[in-house]
This record gives structure tokens, sequence and C-alpha cells, in this order.
């Protein structure tokens, strides 16, 4: 049995060096606890994306250890992560209701009911196939198939980068709806102002380290600005 109190990941003196001298993260020590939704926030380069590879499990560490569950990532932590990348990775021939099936194949937890609500809230087609859809519905439907799961981490990496202001609203609001709020979700994006009213807390990375990690309300109170502000003053340099 989980014990809802220990955090879902634990991140211990976390490195990832590529190509023998690129560093990429840094001993990084971070823990990630359950029931909230946590801004991943840094600049281009900053490390997020691999560490969100590290903790999928997709790329190995050259030291250090990740935790989901208190075991290493393996077919334990899949089983438990719904993972939304930062590329479309669907067959563009592959029809929506073709892709649900699958996924419901796949993944035990994958609710059909759920995801056809949400493509039904989104006015989405099932029969459509994908090459035939704008990238802002693409987006859409991968979010879809990522918030059908129960899942005890979500993790999203630019769920809403390249789609217009009205298709934000409708992938967050669909996050927002769509997950078991003993879960946790962690959000990586560059537009923090579209996300900062659903964020509970914030962590700041700058060079593959963890500079800090904070309620989101506690960082406006200390600051008197809003996390975007403060985000922007942190790394203007």
């Amino acid at each position: 049995m989980i014990d809802i109190s220990k955090p879902i990941v634990e991140i211990q003196n976390l490195t990832k060096i590529y190509d023998g001298s690129k560093l990429a993260v840094n001993q990084m020590n971070l823990m990630i606890p359950r029931g909230r939704i946590i801004g991943l926030l840094g600049p281009n380069g900053s490390g997020k994306t691999t560490l969100i590879k590290m903790i999928n499990g997709l790329l190995v560490p050259t030291s250090g250890k990740v935790l989901i569950n208190g075991v290493a990532p393996g077919p334990a932590s899949k089983a438990v992560i719904s993972y939304l990348p930062e590329r479309t990775y669907l067959p563009p021939g592959m029809k929506v209701k073709d892709i649900i099936a699958f996924f419901a194949q796949f993944y035990e937890d994958f609710s059909i009911e759920r995801a056809y609500n949400m493509l039904q809230m989104l006015a989405i087609p099932p029969t459509a196939q994908l090459k035939t859809l704008s990238k802002g519905t693409k987006e859409k439907i991968q979010l879809i198939l990522v918030m059908s799961r129960q899942a005890q981490l979500y993790i999203l990496d630019e769920p809403i980068a390249g789609v217009d202001p009205a298709a934000r609203d409708y992938i967050l609001h669909t996050i927002m709806t769509n997950y078991d709020h003993q879960s946790s979700i962690l959000l990586s994006t560059h537009l923090i102002t579209d996300i900062e009213g659903i964020l509970d807390e914030v962590i700041f990375i700058r060079y593959g380290q963890a500079i800090m990690h904070a309620p989101a309300e506690a960082v406006r109170r200390a600051h008197g600005k809003s996390v975007d502000a403060y985000f922007r003053e942190v790394f203007a340099c």
C-alpha cells in the first residue's frame, strides 16, 4: 500500500551529463508531494526536459537517484505516471477513436468514458483522422489521452505551447477538471502567466539545479508580485 503522506517523487543528488561534458542536471535534490499542481519553471537549457525524461525512465542518470513511490523508474512507475511529451507522437493516419481504443488496451487505468466526455466537451469528432486536424486540436487530443488515465502523477511538458489563447483555456480547464486531487501534476511551461492561477507550488530551475521550490502564494506574498514577474526578475541576467 502506498503511503500518501510521502512524496510521489524523490530526487537525490541527481546528475545527467551528455557526451561526457555537457552538464544538464547538476546534483539536484527535490521532492514532489502528492495532491499538488506544481509549475516546473526555467529558461531554455535549464534542464527541465532532461529531468522530466529521467523521472519517466526515458533517460538514465549519470549519478544520483530518482525514486517514484520509493522505487527507481521502471514498469511500476510507468503504471502510475501519465506523461505528455513536448512533441506530438501520435500516428497521423489513425482516427481519434482508434487511438483511444489503443490506449484503453495498453493502460489498465485508462477511462474510455472520461476520454469521450472530454472529446464531446472540446467538440472533437471521434471519427476524425489526426492528419485532418489542426495543431491545437492534436494538442488537445494528446492531453485527453494523458488526463483519461487515473494516474498518481501527471507530467505535462509544454502542454499549451504553440496553441491559440482559446485552446489554452480549454486545455487548462481540461487539466483542472479531469485529475484526481490526491494525484499531482508537474507542469513545465514558459507561459507562466497562463498557468499561474492553477499552480499550488513552483519550482525554479537554473543550470540543472532547483534554486527554489515554494508555494505559489508564498512567492507572491514574499516578493509583492506575480510568480511570472518574479520569474522574470530572477532570470533577467
